[in-house]
């Protein structure tokens, strides 16, 4: 496979699409800063894109991995999940070997953003693909004059067969708020986590990698710089009445989502925060 770093058209969308030599591929949308899709090598897709996603380049792109800033969910004024998902991001750095492709993109404040955020800003997305690795880095930097304070997510629509046979490994004992019971906070008392109805869950404090297991397959998921992680399944009833998801799309994902959502990051001026998920296939 050839390996390196294209600008292709995604279904009407500018992407990039990154390949090694050892055949791992993954495609990333410039409207969002979005990855939409992520193959290891000899392996299936591990990222979820729902087959009815709108790709107008307006409308949020359901499924890959869309970037919640400087809002998660709906935890504030701003529009859900804040502005960057909606944004053009900007290619700012290309690097390839026969072994890794690194793109890192960028996003500035401007009219539209300082409309609904009064703030500057610099967010810059790095984005790796390496072996069975896929590495996501989020860099956000405080350029004005005043501190800021804001929440955020990495979130991560992953490709499951089926995910009443998935298991989720590495939550025990943690603390979470059940966003289906008012936010109300309980501890995670199973050895795994199961989804047999809908999930929306933020664990709090998450410091030990988690493992994602699925029939004869693994990924394992490995945080840095976010302390929570997000759960989530639309479940039956939900998904169906989700326009840009099929009836059985929650079959087909689960959302394990690195995030600074509890808690909001204070950034001072002149100061940078930043953000990992790694995830490899195993």
């Amino acid at each position: 496979m050839k390996a390196g770093i294209e600008h292709i058209d995604f279904h009407g969308l500018p992407a990039l699409s990154l390949s090694t030599r050892a055949g791992a591929r993954a495609v990333v949308s410039l409207f969002g800063g979005q990855v939409l899709s992520w193959t290891p090598p000899g392996g299936g897709e591990r990222i979820y894109l729902s087959p009815t996603a709108v790709l107008d380049g307006h409308t949020p792109i359901r499924g890959g991995i869309p970037v919640c800033f400087p809002q998660f969910a709906a935890q504030g004024a701003l529009p859900r999940h804040g502005f960057a998902r909606n944004a053009i991001w900007q290619v700012e750095t290309e690097r390839s070997d026969d072994d890794f492709a690194l793109v890192t993109l960028g996003l500035r404040d401007d009219v539209a953003s300082r409309a609904l955020w009064p703030h500057a800003f610099h967010v810059e997305l790095g984005i790796l693909v390496e072996d069975s690795r896929l590495d996501i880095e989020i860099e956000i930097e405080n350029t004005g004059d005043a501190a800021f304070e804001f929440t955020a997510a990495l979130h991560t629509y992953l490709a499951v067969r089926e995910v009443e046979e998935s298991r989720l490994e590495g939550l025990h004992g943690h603390m979470f708020h059940d966003m289906n019971a008012d936010g109300q906070v309980m501890r995670e008392s199973g050895d795994v986590v199961l989804v047999e109805g809908e999930v929306d869950r933020i664990y709090r404090d998450v410091k030990r990698p988690l493992l994602l297991r699925e029939y004869d397959r693994s990924l394992g998921i490995n945080t840095e710089g976010f302390p929570d992680v997000v759960v989530w399944n639309p479940w039956e009833e939900r998904s169906a009445a989700l326009p840009d998801m099929p009836n059985d799309g929650f079959r087909r994902m689960l959302c394990v989502e690195a995030a600074a959502a509890v808690v909001p990051v204070t950034l001072p001026a002149g100061k940078i925060w930043l953000g990992r998920q790694t995830m490899v296939a195993l």
